[in-house]
């Protein structure tokens, strides 16, 4: 039964797309590393646990955000602070993590400058950021339910520039090494293909695997490596 499992899960890490969060969970993260998820909702502390058990997992957020799980019951600490103070919350630990993941969270934040400044703060040296955000061409997407066009979700406050972001990191001492505007893994883009004419209709982001944002591109993805 083991053998069966492991041949199981070799098949499953084959398929993730590379550069996607999951593949950067399972290869990136070094072996019992200190990970801070910042605006870890939609049962982020389970998945990353259930995934890499040997990691410090630290969530934070500003609520319990679309989590069918107890995440206290998954992160080693989670840590629930009030908006206006989010950056500084991130900015009191630093050089402290060998990871810091952050998806759909800078476009939700009040400073998102400020956030991204204190995430890179939060890294040890040679520690290892890997954000995603809605790309600045989805304010002209397709409005569908679950979000595809930026404005679809209300609760998002700001278009995140991609050049300014980059410039940000590399002035706060990291180097780029992945980045595209509108992330598009091969796997899910085919499979997007095959569901656009259904969700068309039901005018829904079908959200399998992501497809429908592969198809159309909808996230910005950098994984970047901190220098100093």
């Amino acid at each position: 039964m083991i053998k069966i499992l492991k041949y199981l899960f070799s098949i499953f890490k084959k398929r993730i797309p590379r550069n996607s969060k999951t593949a950067f969970i399972y290869n990136k993260i070094p072996e019992k590393g200190k990970v801070l998820d910042v605006g870890c909702g939609n049962n982020s502390p389970r998945y990353v646990k259930q995934i890499r058990p040997d990691v410090y997992y630290v969530g934070l957020d500003i609520d319990v955000y679309n989590q069918s799980a107890d995440p206290e019951e998954y992160a080693n600490e989670f840590i629930i602070v009030a908006p206006e103070r989010f950056h500084t919350a991130i900015d009191e630990k630093k050089n402290e993590y060998d990871a810091v993941i952050s998806t759909h969270n800078l476009e939700h934040c009040n400073d998102y400058v400020s956030v991204l400044v204190a995430m890179t703060n939060a890294l040890k040296k040679d520690g290892l950021l890997y954000l995603a955000f809605p790309c600045e061409d989805s304010v002209h997407f397709p409005n569908r339910k679950n979000s595809l066009n930026f404005y679809d979700d209300s609760s998002h406050k700001e278009v995140i520039p991609y050049s300014k972001t980059i410039s940000i990191l590399k002035e706060n001492g990291m180097t780029i090494l992945f980045t595209r505007k509108r992330f598009r893994p091969v796997i899910p883009f085919v499979m997007g293909l095959f569901y656009e004419p259904l969700g068309k209709l039901l005018k829904k982001q079908l959200s399998f695997m992501s497809a429908t944002w592969a198809l159309y591109g909808f996230e910005t993805v950098i994984i970047a490596k901190k220098n100093i």
